[in-house]
């Protein structure tokens, strides 16, 4: 930490201790979302592996469809849960309270995984995803109150410091918690999961003083009549779900897939409703609503996107253990690291980019929007075809060098730093004045409905140890970015004048 003189709000000198010359609340934010996303993707590196191992092993035995069925409704419920997780930060506790009780929420889950039984496994699991939920959409928030003036140049920088926080947990996650997990015990790694999650509560209530007053206030408080109409409403679904399980558990037909298609269905059905909703809203301008409809294919094509993008931790992972050399070079290491690529990918490549698109701007030569986003979809597309051709040469019990799932790792991170970012910008510039701050919420919901999809394809028996498998979805991926750059300038139109 260091001391500088700088000029608040009001233009009056003071004297502010800072973090890389940033308010200092920063560096508990970050020590906060660094070991928030340890725990998340350790835990994430060991689920499918877990699910589908033998009891004999210590596993839970489910067939691999059923495991990534779970992994991608569980994926697509975390990012779900998000879009009520900002409106909870908003309207009842305040974003600083809620990532508190999120944050505990999700070290308490991690902690259930650890015991050795599966009810308090699934309860353990639905703990971290709405945990997990609540915090994403509020700990962003908190980095931007610790700039008091919105054009403060420090800003941009924070959220790249922050953002590093992420990779940096993301890449050592597997490295540790897998090994433990599958080198020692399942559930140790998953208690190694909880208590990063426990370090990253620490930095974080030590840190309480370092951020700013706004993140302790509610925006915009309910009302006590919207308070109880939310809390009957709550109440008589939750009797509803109670009475309807109770019914199929006494009846002795339950199974778990009667907890995956429901919430396939819902990881369908909302991200459906909100776009149609928003679109039809009377309230909207002529060119809004024109925006919205182009913003809706934008969201399918991000859709494919994600579902591909995602499998790294389902179907990428069962190919990691059972089809892929587990020695590179004389170094013997767990399935569970190939995890860590995309990360350490992406802290090296996040520069590389960042710099191009600069570079090509002087030249007049930075491609648009629109064929970023088409780039992203033919490299994620790309990155299935590769996988498609590592599945053949698999073929009899062969097991592959790593080196193929290391390139469609980097494949794959190419085409995040084309699409993602710009997923983002174009979401906050076709985004309606009355819904500006709940689209953001609408983006993650592409991951929801891609993951959804990937959920419903497990559960009517699509295999995923076939060339079909991989061939089919990276041609969708990569017919969507072939459109999207072929009838660009038939789309730009409908973008209002944004570009």
């Amino acid at each position: 930490m260091a001391s500088s003189l700088t000029k608040d709000s009001a233009s009056s000198p003071v004297t502010e201790k800072t973090f890389l010359g940033h308010p200092r609340g920063l560096a508990n934010l970050f020590m906060t979302e660094m070991w928030e996303r340890y725990s998340y993707y350790g835990m994430r590196a060991l689920l499918v592996l877990y699910l589908s191992a033998e009891v004999a092993e210590g596993g839970l035995g489910f067939e691999d469809a059923t495991a990534i069925a779970i992994y991608s409704v569980y994926n697509a419920m975390v990012y779900l849960l998000a879009l009520p997780g900002g409106w909870f930060g908003d309207r009842v506790w305040g974003a600083r309270k809620t990532v508190a009780v999120s944050g505990t929420i999700i070290m308490v889950g991690h902690f259930l995984l650890a015991l050795p039984t599966t009810v308090s496994f699934f309860i353990g699991l639905a703990f971290i995803a709405a945990g997990s939920g609540l915090l994403k959409a509020n700990i962003s928030t908190m980095v931007g109150h610790l700039y008091r003036d919105k054009n403060d140049p420090r800003r941009d920088g924070g959220f790249t410091i922050f953002y590093m926080g992420i990779n940096v947990g993301a890449f050592a996650a597997p490295l540790t918690i897998g090994w433990v997990g599958q080198k020692v015990d399942w559930h140790y790694g998953f208690a190694l999961a909880g208590v990063g999650m426990a370090v990253g509560l620490a930095f974080y209530f030590l840190g309480f003083r370092n951020l700013a007053p706004e993140s302790n206030q509610v925006p915009a408080p309910l009302s006590e009549t919207e308070r109880a109409g939310i809390i009957k409403r709550a109440v008589i679904w939750l009797a509803v779900a109670a009475v309807a399980y109770g019914l199929v558990g006494l009846s002795g037909s339950f199974t778990i897939d009667w907890v995956l298609w429901p919430l396939t269905i819902l990881g369908l059905a909302l991200p459906t409703y909100y776009l149609v909703r928003v679109r039809r809203d009377s309230d909207l301008e002529p060119v809004e609503r024109t925006r919205m409809s182009a913003y809706v294919w934008f969201f399918v094509a991000a859709a494919a996107f994600w579902a591909i993008y995602d499998q790294t931790g389902s179907t990428l992972t069962l190919f990691a253990k059972d089809n892929t050399e587990g020695s590179l070079f004389g170094f013997d290491f767990p399935s569970s690291w190939f995890q860590s690529l995309n990360p350490l990918y992406v802290m090296a490549l996040a520069p590389v980019f960042a710099w191009l698109w600069v570079a090509l701007s002087r030249r007049g030569k930075e491609p648009s929007t629109l064929s970023k986003f088409a780039t992203g979809l033919l490299m994620i597309g790309g990155s299935f075809f590769v996988m498609m051709l590592a599945q053949t040469a698999s073929a009899g019990g062969v097991k592959v060098t790593p080196l193929w799932l290391c390139s469609v790792y980097l494949i794959q991170t190419i085409g995040e730093l084309t699409l993602s970012p710009v997923g983002l910008s174009l979401t906050t510039k076709l985004a309606p004045a009355k819904y500006a701050s709940q689209m953001m919420g609408v983006w993650f919901l592409a991951v929801t409905a891609g993951s959804s999809v990937i959920s419903l394809l497990q559960l009517v028996g699509a295999p995923t140890d076939t060339e079909w498998w991989f061939a089919s979805q990276g041609a969708i991926a990569m017919a969507g970015g072939f459109a999207i750059f072929m009838y660009r300038k038939r789309v730009q139109p409908l973008m209002g004048g944004v570009h």
